[in-house]
């Protein structure tokens, strides 16, 4: 038999200590050359194929050991080391003196990572009973944990613990995966009509994470308010900790820190004293009406910056931020004298009597009246089969005595035409309204900011498909009919009166501080609009509101320590007759340092109701 193999006929022999096997592929006896050659050729495709399996093999753990190690050294210490995010504290919200409405306090969290969760079911029970043993937490509760095994983020199983209760599980649960953490939780100071403009911070939906990456699943976020407003500035920038942690979840070290970074601070232009004393004085009066619902705001007209901000009820802020209130807000959110909306941005209320130093501003400065015209005034106005009456017989009025005891028919005449006075007619009306900001947003710094209504000829045949009549004239020249106001737009015109002529945007945040206290931005008096009427004729308006407080509606005002300028106003709605009682006034008349609206709902007139408490608050404010 011939070797086929040649001179390798010793390929594949394996020696041992006893003895030596060689393996030689011989032909079949009887076998042909060409056939043997045939067989060759054969088994090259088997070689081949086999080649390339072992280039294929060699190739792939090349890539494991070289190309990717590194990456894949990190995958294990993954299973090792996690990230930790530190919420940063949100900065501080404070008064104009200083005086601290929102800060932070430390929260107390016990939390689990649900991947530390054991597979085994037996074991995971194991687990729950120990810790509910020490907790008293429901096991149901526990297993709740387990809904969340495919995110990568911890699962509060309790939180806002006390300190001392926080303290005594950490020492308790130290060999169990659950954890004990401290973060920054909201707090506001204990004075309720702050938190309408304030506002509360809540927890990130998934829907705010969804529209900023800046955010994470843990990040609490302004809802409302100036919270909401000025979320950027108060936010800061989290930290991150790395931690090795053992196969069980059990913090072994601290490998890493970015320490958070504190938000920036507001400083507001909000007195709060003046918040509290008006608060007070505002509650005791609706207490003795029987009313639940009033406004109060105030501003200083020469900047636009709120002083207070008054709206009944409120409600308490903190009730918000902090979870297990769920039946204190139900309670909230149904209540029928609606205490969650702020009634001095969002309530819209028709003028009465308050609109007319705004006619009479379009009046002058249209040409309709001078400082000359007068009228004899009957005590009402016939026109067909309608009558507008006036509140009492005036006699002969100027504007003067029109603004300062309020003369119905004076204003029907300037605002629609009678006898002698042609009349600004309602597409002026409009125009000028919208001059001192009505039927518009005011622009504040906080998201609730109502347009209210001026009413026009088109809006009602669109609204209502009904045409105009001289009678929605009439009716708007006096504050009535379809003409809406928010009280914060009654001060922002009243302002615009007190300054000379210039309309401002109404703000709350004066300067934006560092976590030092160091002023990164100041807030200047912005204008909205000016010179819309002269400074002669505002001085007309101007004085005939003083001549209010000697001699007219809000005599009441006339003792104070200063010169005062008011306007009363008695604004009625619905179909039984009731009214909303207001009252807005400047001083010192010469130099206005503060405009105040107020306004009580369903209260009556605005001389006998809601002037007493204008008189309280001035005599506070300029008795301190």
């Amino acid at each position: 038999m011939k070797n086929i193999f040649g001179n390798f006929g010793s390929f594949g022999k394996v020696k041992t200590q006893s003895d030596d096997y060689m393996y030689i592929l011989e032909p079949e006896e009887g076998t042909s050359p060409l056939e043997q050659e045939k067989d060759k050729k054969n088994l090259l495709p088997f070689f081949a194929i086999c080649l390339v399996i072992f280039l294929a093999l060699t190739g792939r753990l090349l890539q494991l050991q070289i190309s990717q190690g590194l990456a894949n050294r990190y995958l294990a210490e993954g299973n090792r080391i996690r990230f930790k995010i530190i919420s940063a504290p949100r900065g501080e919200i404070l008064d104009s003196k200083g005086k601290i409405l929102a800060s932070n306090h430390p929260a107390y969290n016990l939390e689990i990572y649900p991947t530390d969760l054991p597979s085994d079911k037996q074991q995971r029970l194991q687990f729950y009973q120990e810790i509910s043993q020490i907790t008293q937490i429901p096991i149901d509760d526990l297993k709740k944990a387990e809904s969340e095994k495919e995110k990568l983020q911890p699962y509060i199983l309790r939180e806002n613990l006390d300190r001392d209760t926080a303290m005594l599980w950490e020492v308790q649960l130290k060999n169990l995966p659950v954890t004990i953490t401290k973060t920054p939780q909201r707090y506001y100071y204990n004075l309720p009509t702050l938190s309408h403009f304030i506002g509360y911070v809540g927890k990130i939906t998934e829907e705010q994470l969804e529209q900023n990456n800046e955010y994470n699943f843990q990040s609490v976020v302004g809802q409302t308010g100036l919270e909401k407003s000025y979320k950027n500035q108060l936010k800061g920038t989290d930290g991150r900790q790395g931690l090795e942690v053992n196969a069980k979840g059990q913090i072994k070290r601290t490998l890493t820190t970015i320490p958070a970074v504190t938000g920036s601070s507001l400083m507001l232009s909000v007195d709060l004293d003046l918040q509290k004393f008006i608060t007070d004085d505002l509650q005791k009066a609706l207490d003795e009406l029987g009313i639940q619902q009033g406004v109060v705001v105030a501003a200083n007209p020469k900047t636009g910056e709120i002083l207070s901000m008054v709206s009944l009820p409120a409600f308490d802020n903190n009730l918000f931020v902090t979870s297990g209130n769920n039946e204190q807000i139900t309670k909230i959110m149904s209540d029928q004298n609606k205490p969650l909306i702020n009634r001095a941005t969002s309530g819209v209320y028709p003028f009465g009597s308050t609109i007319k130093p705004f006619i009479a501003s379009a009046g002058l400065q249209e040409k309709i009246i001078t400082t000359s015209t007068t009228i004899q005034d009957p005590g009402e106005i016939r026109v067909g089969q309608w009558v507008f009456p006036d509140w009492k017989v005036h006699g002969t009025v100027d504007v003067y005595k029109a603004i300062a005891e309020s003369c119905n028919v004076f204003f029907y005449s300037v605002g629609g035409g009678w006898q002698n006075i042609k009349g600004l007619g309602i597409d002026k009306i409009k125009q000028y309204l919208t001059y001192f900001g009505f039927g518009s947003k005011t622009g504040i710094d906080i998201p609730s900011d109502a347009e209210g209504l001026v009413p026009s000829p088109d809006w009602k045949k669109k609204v209502k498909n009904e045409s105009w009549y001289i009678g929605d004239t009439y009716h708007v020249s006096i504050g009535q009919g379809d003409v809406l106001v928010t009280p914060l737009q009654l001060l922002n015109g009243v302002s615009a009166i007190a300054n000379g002529g210039s309309l401002l945007k109404p703000h709350f945040v004066w300067k934006i501080l560092d976590k030092d206290g160091k002023v990164l931005q100041e807030f200047q008096r912005e204008v909205v609009r000016e010179n819309f009427v002269s400074k002669e004729n505002i001085e007309v308006v101007r004085e005939g509101m003083h001549q209010a407080t000697t001699e007219g509606s809000a005599r009441q005002l006339g003792n104070l320590p200063v010169a005062v300028a008011a306007k009363t106003g008695t604004a009625q709605f619905g179909n039984e007759g009731k009214t909303h009682a207001w009252i807005t006034a400047f001083a010192p008349f010469e130099d206005p340092q503060i405009a105040i609206v107020v306004l009580v709902e369903g209260g009556g007139e605005g001389n006998s109701t809601a002037q007493p408490i204008a008189k309280d608050i001035l005599q506070y404010y300029f008795s301190r």
